[in-house]
């Protein structure tokens, strides 16, 4: 759920400095969305290599996939390289697209935590009921943005 308070806020303000200045990058509700998806995607890079929550998203790998370390790694780094993608006029369109991808890839391990019951950052993982539709939600978004 932090991720998507950390989207809706970045959003919000974004917008309200695109509105109240000449930044044409948050001057509309796309553009705002782009860079609060942004935000969104650094925050979620972050706690892959945050030692508070890596251990949790490495549990987080359904046991079926080899070396769940790298794999996170590679999913913050995917992370991080998709939020630059964004901020980037140049590469926004293509970067939208690969975390479109990038989140219908990650669906598994977000339900196999739900349904094991795994903790992510002392906190239970996100039951299915919401878990799902909110990351449609992002996809949703992305899809807009692009």
């Amino acid at each position: 759920m932090a991720p998507l308070i950390v989207m809706i806020v970045a959003w919000l303000v974004a917008r309200l400095f695109g509105a109240l200045t000449l930044w044409s990058a948050a001057n509309s509700w796309n553009g705002s969305l782009r860079l609060a998806l942004a935000v969104m995607f650094l925050f979620t890079a972050a706690s892959h290599f945050h030692p508070r929550t890596r251990g949790d998203l490495v549990r987080m790998v359904p046991l079926a996939l080899p070396s769940p370390g790298a794999l996170v790694t590679l999913t913050g780094m995917l992370e991080l390289m998709g939020a630059v993608g964004l901020l980037l006029p140049s590469t926004a369109v293509a970067a939208a697209y690969c975390l479109i991808a990038l989140l219908l890839l990650l669906l598994p391990a977000n339900v196999y935590a739900a349904r094991a019951g795994l903790m992510i950052a002392g906190r239970r993982a996100s039951p299915l009921v919401w878990r799902v539709p909110l990351q449609l939600f992002w996809i949703g978004a992305l899809w807009w943005i692009a």
